[in-house]
């Protein structure tokens, strides 16, 4: 009898193990979608629905009006200027930090790679454990640091301080991806007369793509989750998403809103979900491509 699949890959049999790989997939995803869902279908419900209890339930209308309220309304204490502010706060704060954070780890990556003493496993296994110290332990320090430099409840002081504390983790990975580039390339820009920043910019850096799209997610999503440093450092001009966000959902000032506390927190939530969402196959690219190597 001949093959009816001659040319072509044979069709995947059914098996147990595959239905059960399939099913705690589909589990998995409903328990981490679910909270999501929650809190979509209670921002667009009206409080009067909200108070029947049925948290599950669609809404009977779509009502945009909380998350308006979310972003231009929401009081924080006396204050009812919404979320919004928050917003360009974070952004303002995010941006330069990230940047900023990614070229000088970038440099020192590349500057690290280059210097291979006896025993430079076990320092950078140093260096990587000690950029894993909880930054709290750090608060006091740094605020008398910052203070001490006039830096203290400034946009510029929080930007430095996001700048200080993502730079241990991005220079170990960009050294580690660095260190897998083959010596004869660098060796041969030498021969042609090019330097340390000639050899970084026109053949490390544009080699480095993948790691530098990886960098940049970890770091965003890390600025701008961030409450504790904002909370503390930024000053009350500055203060980001996520800190008003809490000033909003902890405000003690007449009803509790759980419709506009929901939109609020899905409107702080959106920016590093839209980049997972839109970055991720660059994402799964550049840890494929160096992101652990070393």
């Amino acid at each position: 009898m001949a093959d009816p699949h001659p040319n072509g890959p044979k069709p995947a049999r059914i098996t147990a193990g595959r239905i059960g790989l399939y099913a705690f997939l589909v589990v998995a995803a409903l328990f981490f979608l679910l909270p999501l869902y929650t809190m979509v279908v209670t921002s667009l419900k009206s409080m009067d629905e909200i108070r029947l209890g049925q948290i599950f339930s669609l809404p009977a209308t779509l009502d945009f009006s909380a998350w308006m309220t979310a972003w231009s309304g929401a009081c924080m204490g006396t204050v009812c200027v919404g979320i919004r502010s928050g917003f360009w706060n974070s952004v303002a704060i995010t941006l330069p930090s990230v940047a900023l954070s990614v070229f000088i780890g970038a440099v020192n990556g590349y500057a690290l790679s280059l210097w291979r003493p006896r025993g430079a496993n076990l320092l950078f296994g140093l260096l990587m454990a000690g950029g894993l110290i909880p930054y709290q332990i750090f608060l006091y320090p740094m605020v008398r640091a910052m203070a001490n430099i006039d830096l203290y409840n400034s946009l510029a002081g929080i930007i430095l301080v996001h700048v200080i504390f993502g730079l241990p983790l991005v220079t170990l990975l960009f050294r580690n991806y660095f260190v897998s580039v083959p010596e004869e390339l660098c060796k041969a820009a030498r021969v042609d007369g090019a330097g340390f920043w000639r050899i970084f910019f026109e053949i490390m850096l544009p080699i480095a793509v993948p790691m530098v799209v990886v960098v940049s997610m970890l770091q965003f999503t890390g600025i701008w989750n961030d409450f504790l440093l904002g909370l503390v450092f930024a000053g009350r001009d500055n203060l980001p998403m996520t800190v008003q966000l809490n000033n909003i959902v902890n405000t003690t000032m007449g009803e509790r809103t759980y419709n506009v506390n929901m939109a609020a927190t899905i409107l702080t939530a959106i920016v590093p979900l839209a980049i997972y969402f839109l970055s991720g196959r660059w994402f799964v690219r550049g840890i494929a491509a160096g992101a652990v190597k070393g």
